[in-house]
């Protein structure tokens, strides 16, 4: 991919690399057998040549995107409502949606990396490339392909991280607001979208810490009312399906068992019921291949936050603050994934978080042993991955 990267073109550049290796990937996928034990895909009438990209979670992803939330289980997931009574109209507008949204992502990326990380020099404009590159390569793979939410969060994460780190001048109100409501978006596709809302939550307590240094101002009390707003917008993007959930099950004659909870909420009580989610519940000696698996993510995802929020990082002595905010929840992420997720869905939610990409990259660009067969390990993983994938086998 090094020689399709042209920095004087880059927009062509990831365009066509793009392109490649969603061809190569739908090639993997298409040279997988047939359902196998995966009957599930069954269900779904009429999905025929796409049915190895329907497997997994996107039958839940097909049927909501066609009948809205009908089963209580399916409140897990967040995926858009589509006006269609077909099953393979929705799957193959859900595959166009992802491929869509990775390729704008994709190009969100190399803005948001321009502007964090600037291109001033050769060195820093590589970066910016590779980075953006690298999101096409991720190992999410087939995932960031078939109808998923992954590809629609890492969109509107990066723009939120975008129009956040543009936030500046005399449009910053808007664009403050702006960020957030993206990231409200995100989160409703994706729970840990909320991990997000750490910027405004970083911004209130510096704001608090001036108004005692400084002394109390106008100026001062509406930046802080706005990053409040800000805050809050961003955990409606949680709250706001869980209010709807309470509606639909606890206001009724029988209410569900979760409805009597301190903090009722059916994202976790589904999670815990069907998927067996919770802290160290996925540390078993039967998972172990699995810890393994996401132990190359997790670590990169620590590596890569650590290097964030050092003030020893060359990148980071341009907007030093900037950079730690955005690897700070990167590094939550890895941590929650370690102890309280399915574990090797590290290597597909990792996707959205910008920070481990530039690491990687400038990682690459600058020489440092091991940075290269990293990315190679990448690419390999994501090809094999795609027919794992395909095949209905573990793991997703």
């Amino acid at each position: 991919m090094g020689n399709l990267l042209q920095r004087h073109r880059p927009l062509r550049s990831l365009t066509v690399a793009f392109a490649l290796w969603k061809l190569l990937l739908l090639l993997v996928l298409a040279a997988c057998p047939g359902p196998g034990y995966d009957t599930s895909t069954t269900l779904l009438a009429g999905i025929g040549s796409l049915r190895n990209l329907v497997r997994w979670d996107p039958v839940y992803f097909v049927h909501i995107a066609e009948q809205g939330y009908v089963f209580e289980q399916e409140w897990a997931f967040g995926y858009p409502r589509l006006q269609s009574d077909s099953p393979s109209e929705i799957a193959l507008v859900g595959v166009a949606l992802s491929h869509l949204s990775h390729y704008l992502s994709v190009l969100v990326l190399y803005g948001l990396s321009v502007t964090v990380l600037g291109r001033d020099t050769p060195a820093k404009e590589r970066v910016c490339l590779l980075a953006a590159a690298l999101h096409i390569i991720t190992p999410a793979g087939a995932f960031l392909s078939a109808p998923y939410g992954e590809p629609l969060f890492a969109l509107l994460n990066f723009a939120g991280y975008y129009v956040y780190s543009s936030s500046t001048g005399p449009r910053r109100v808007g664009r403050l607001l702006g960020a957030a409501a993206l990231f409200a978006v995100a989160t409703t596709v994706r729970s840990n979208g909320i991990l997000s809302g750490f910027l405004f939550a970083s911004d209130a307590v510096r704001e608090l810490h001036a108004l005692v240094v400084h002394g109390c101002s106008v100026a001062a009390l509406a930046r802080l009312l706005l990053i409040v707003i800000g805050g809050c917008l961003v955990a409606l993007g949680f709250v706001g399906p869980q209010l709807l959930a309470y509606r639909d099950y606890c206001l009724t004659d029988t209410p569900r068992p979760w409805c009597q909870q301190a903090l009722p909420s059916i994202y976790a009580w589904v999670q815990e019921e069907y998927w067996n989610v919770g802290f160290l519940r996925y540390w078993t000696v039967s998972n172990i291949p699995l810890f393994l698996l996401a132990t190359p993510m997790l670590v990169i995802l620590a590596l890569s936050a650590r290097w964030g929020v050092s003030t020893s990082s060359p990148i980071s002595r341009r907007q030093p603050w900037l950079l730690a905010q955005l690897a700070i929840p990167q590094g939550l992420l890895a941590l929650l994934a370690l102890t309280s997720y399915h574990v090797q869905t590290i290597n597909r939610i990792s996707s959205g978080y910008p920070v481990w990409y530039w690491y990687l990259a400038h990682q690459a660009v600058h020489g440092r042993r091991g940075a290269t067969p990293t990315i190679r390990l990448i690419t390999v993983y994501a090809l094999v991955q795609a027919g794992l994938y395909g095949s209905f086998l573990p793991p997703a």
